[in-house]
C-alpha cells in the first residue's frame, strides 16, 4: 500500500470513529431526554467508539464508505407518546449526521482556502479528512432516512402510517431487511441515493460558500 492510500484509509478510519458514535449517541440522548433510560443504563450515552462500533459494520465503512454500528436499544414504553418518541429518537441519528456534514463543509472551505494559498501538505491532509467526514455523514444520513427497515426512516414512518398497518409491515422486518440488502448489493437504490447525496452536498457547499470570502 502506497503512502497516498495509507492516508486515505487513516482519514476514513478517523472519520468513521466520529461519525458512527455521534449517530448512535444522538439516538441514545434523544431517547434519554424523553424518559427512556435503557441506552444510558447500557453505557450507550457516550461518544466512545468502543461503546458503539460493530466489527463488520466498521470494516464495510472503512472499505466501501457505507457501514453500520450497534443499534441503540430504545424502549417505547417509557415514552409519553410512544409513536412520536420512536420517531424522534430515530430521527436524532440522521439529524446529527446532517449537522456534522454542515460543520465538515465549513472545515472543507477553510482548508481549501489554505490550500489555494499554498500553505503546504497539512492543509491538504486536513481537507481530505473533512471531505471524508462530509461524505460519510451525508451517506449515513441519506441511507438512514430511507423509510424501510432496518433504517431509521422506518421508525419515522410510524408517524405517517396507521399503527395497525405499520406493525403489520414490521412483522416481516427480517425478510424486508434481507430483501433491502440484496437490492443494495445489486445497486437498485444507487440512482436515488446518488441524486439525494448530490443535492444535499450542493446545498451544504452553497450554504458554507461565505467562508471562502475570507481567503
Amino acid at each position: 500500500m502506497d503512502n497516498a492510500m495509507l492516508v486515505v484509509y487513516l482519514t476514513r478510519l478517523l472519520a468513521m470513529g466520529l461519525v458512527l458514535p455521534v449517530h448512535e449517541a444522538a439516538h441514545a440522548l434523544a431517547a434519554d431526554r424523553m424518559g427512556d433510560p435503557t441506552a444510558r443504563r447500557q453505557g450507550r450515552l457516550t461518544l466512545s467508539p468502543r461503546a458503539h462500533l460493530d466489527v463488520w459494520g466498521s470494516i464495510c465503512m472503512l472499505i466501501a464508505g457505507i457501514g453500520w454500528a450497534r443499534p441503540v436499544p430504545v424502549d417505547p414504553r417509557y415514552f409519553q407518546n410512544p409513536k412520536w418518541g420512536m420517531a424522534l429518537s430515530a430521527a436524532a441519528g440522521p439529524v446529527s449526521n446532517l449537522a456534522m456534514a454542515w460543520i465538515s463543509a465549513v472545515g472543507m472551505q477553510v482548508c481549501a482556502g489554505f490550500v489555494r494559498g499554498g500553505a503546504g501538505l497539512p492543509p491538504m491532509i486536513a481537507l481530505l479528512f473533512f471531505q471524508t467526514l462530509f461524505y460519510l455523514n451525508l451517506n449515513l444520513a441519506v441511507f438512514n432516512l430511507l423509510p424501510i427497515p432496518p433504517f431509521d426512516g422506518s421508525r419515522i414512518l410510524l408517524v405517517v402510517l396507521p399503527q395497525k398497518l405499520y406493525f403489520r409491515v414490521m412483522r416481516h422486518e427480517r425478510l424486508l431487511m434481507l430483501a433491502i440488502f440484496l437490492l443494495l448489493i445489486l445497486g437498485v437504490f444507487d440512482p436515488v441515493l446518488t441524486w439525494l447525496d448530490a443535492r444535499l452536498a450542493g446545498l451544504f457547499l452553497w450554504s458554507t460558500g461565505f467562508v471562502g470570502r475570507f481567503f
